[in-house]
């Protein structure tokens, strides 16, 4: 169920085709789905706008597989697994309904990207080449949340007049997502430039005093730049969420 699946019943109570009692029934608020290995949460699209969406790390294809399939039961249209390793989504492969592997982003998608009905466009940009991976999985989780992307990649600070090269697309976005390894030094220049919210994502990109990302989110954290929020390392799952978010407001 999502938030138009919620509207209609809403709608059906103020018209008089539903009582109170059957809307609670079908609303479901709080129900999960208990399989044992896990606690399927069937009402997170009402709360919170965005479905349950399976972490496939740790997981194994039976389980990957279990969970799906009582989100599908459930009337789930589309289905995100992120952290999916090939070898997995292999194994996936028909026994998923409909499934899509995107290998750069780790990521797989059971059912069709939806139109995009976000307020403006999600900007995806990269500081190198090597942080794609973690914009290939914000692209696709911000595509399957009802959002446009565009992306720019390769645009760190090393060239920034690569960077400047698309200051029309800077100014434009509604929200940006700006993805950096090393020092992590894109997100403050693009908040710098920005007049809409920038979401950073450091990666664990870099030579050993990067210390696996670390040094980045620090960079990050103590930017003096406004109207930034960080994510954890390599998170593109979790900033592209929230930046859906702020597009949908």
């Amino acid at each position: 169920m999502d938030r138009n699946d919620l509207l209609r019943i809403l709608k059906a109570v103020q018209n008089g085709d539903l009582t109170p009692d059957e809307a609670a029934s079908d609303i479901r608020l709080t129900q999960n789905a208990d399989l044992g290995y896990a606690n399927v949460d069937l009402g997170r699209a009402v709360r919170t706008g965005a479905s349950e969406v399976i972490f496939g790390g740790g997981k194994t294809p039976e389980q990957i597989k279990g969970i799906a399939e009582t989100l599908r039961r459930d009337g789930q249209k589309r289905i995100l697994i992120t952290r999916l390793d090939s070898e997995k989504a292999g194994k996936l492969e028909g026994e998923i309904e409909d499934l899509h592997y995107f290998p750069e982003g780790r990521i797989a998608l059971s059912g069709d990207f939806p139109e995009p009905d976000g307020k403006g466009y999600i900007l995806i940009m990269t500081a190198g080449t090597s942080d794609i991976y973690v914009a290939e999985e914000a692209a696709v989780t911000a595509r399957a949340l009802g959002n446009e992307v565009r992306k720019v990649y390769d645009v760190g600070v090393a060239g920034i007049h690569r960077l400047l090269a698309h200051t029309e697309d800077i100014n434009n976005a509604r929200v940006i997502i700006a993805i950096a390894g090393m020092e992590g030094a894109l997100a403050s220049v693009v908040t710098g430039l920005a007049a809409c919210p920038v979401i950073a994502v450091p990666t664990s990109v870099g030579y050993g005093t990067s210390l696996g990302g670390f040094t980045a989110l620090f960079s990050m954290l103590n930017s003096c730049a406004s109207g930034m929020c960080v994510e954890n390392i390599d998170n593109g799952f979790g900033a592209a969420v929230f930046a859906s978010l702020v597009n949908h407001i």
